[in-house]
C-alpha cells in the first residue's frame, strides 16, 4: 500500500485521510515512512481519484497550507534554539559599542569645544574615565548625554554577562578555551555552530579580518594573522613575534574544540587541559 498525505492507495482503492487541517495533516507526514524504494509517484489526478479535493486549485490551496504550516513550525523551532539568541546578542553587543563610542568621542569633542582649561590628551580618553570626564561637565546637556551613556554601559555590561552565560551552554569548550564574548562573535561571523564546526583552523583564525584578507588578496600586502582571535588577551597581550604563533595555535584548538561542542555539546576536560598546555607552549612558557 502507498502512503501520502493526502491518503493510502492499494491497487484501485484508494482510503482518503480524514482531516484537511494542516497540524493533523504534518503529524501524518511524520508518521509515513521516509524510504525512497517504497515512494510511488503521483499526480494531482491521484488525490482526486482518491476523493480527497476536487480540483487542482483545491490540491494546491491544500498543499499550500500544509507546506505553510511546516515552514512556521521549522522556523518557531530555530528560533528558540540558543544559538539564534546568541546571534542577535552579539550583534546588539556590537551595536551597544559602537554608539558608546561614537557618543563619548562627539561629546568630548563639544566640551573641549566649551572648556578651554580640557586638556588635549582627554580627547582621545576611553570607557569610564571619558564618561567621568563628562560627567564634571558645566554643560547641563552635556552631562546629560554623559549620563545616558553610562546607563547604556550598564546596559552592555549586563548584555555581555548574559552572551557569556549562554555561550557557555551552547559552546562550553570553545568558551573555556577563549571566552565566552569572543566565542560568540566568532559564532556570529561564521553564521552559527554548524558553519563554525566546519571551518579549518585557517579560516578560523582569520574570521573577522576580512578587510585585510582582500587586500593581501588582491594587493599583495601581508597577510592577517588573526582576526577575532586578537580579542582574546594571549593574542593581544602577547609580543609581535609570538602573536602570530599563538593565533594560529588557539585556532587549531578552538578548531576542534567547536567540533566537540556541536557534535558531543558537553566539557572535554582532557581536551582542555592538552589545548592549555599547547597553548603555553605556543607562548614560549614550559
Amino acid at each position: 500500500m502507498a502512503q501520502y498525505w493526502f491518503g493510502e492507495i492499494s491497487g484501485d482503492i484508494c482510503i482518503p485521510f480524514a482531516s484537511r487541517d494542516p497540524q493533523h495533516l504534518s503529524e501524518r507526514l511524520d508518521s509515513l515512512i521516509d524510504d525512497p524504494e517504497q515512494y510511488t509517484p503521483f499526480s494531482w489526478e491521484s488525490a482526486k481519484d482518491c476523493g480527497y479535493i476536487g480540483s487542482r486549485h483545491e490540491y494546491v490551496q491544500v498543499l499550500r497550507s500544509l507546506c505553510i504550516f511546516r515552514a512556521e513550525r521549522d522556523l518557531a523551532t530555530i528560533s528558540r534554539h540558543p544559538e539564534q539568541e546568541i546571534l542577535h546578542m552579539v550583534r546588539m553587543l556590537d551595536q551597544v559599542d559602537e554608539a558608546v563610542n561614537l557618543l563619548a568621542e562627539k561629546a568630548l569633542d563639544w566640551h573641549a569645544a566649551k572648556d578651554p582649561t580640557f586638556s588635549r590628551k582627554y580627547r582621545h580618553v576611553r570607557g569610564r574615565k571619558a564618561r567621568e570626564i563628562l560627567l564634571g561637565s558645566e554643560n547641563h546637556l552635556v552631562r546629560a548625554i554623559a549620563q545616558e551613556l553610562t546607563a547604556l554601559s550598564d546596559v552592555r555590561e549586563t548584555l555581555s554577562k548574559e552572551v557569556m552565560t549562554l555561550t557557555s551552554g551552547v559552546m562550553p569548550n570553545s568558551s573555556r578555551l577563549v571566552g565566552g564574548v569572543v566565542a560568540a562573535r566568532l559564532l556570529s561571523s561564521a553564521g552559527g555552530l554548524s558553519r563554525l564546526a566546519r571551518l579549518p583552523a585557517g579560516s578560523i583564525q582569520v574570521l573577522g579580518a576580512g578587510p585585510a584578507l582582500f587586500s593581501h588578496l588582491n594587493s599583495g600586502s601581508p597577510s592577517p594573522k588573526h582576526g577575532i582571535l586578537f580579542q582574546h588577551q594571549r593574542v593581544h597581550s602577547s609580543t609581535k613575534e609570538r602573536r602570530g604563533n599563538i593565533a594560529r595555535t588557539l585556532a587549531a584548538k578552538l578548531a576542534i574544540a567547536v567540533k566537540i561542542d556541536y557534535y558531543r555539546g558537553r566539557v572535554d576536560p582532557e581536551f582542555l587541559e592538552s589545548a592549555e598546555r599547547a597553548l603555553k607552549r605556543a607562548g614560549g612558557r614550559p
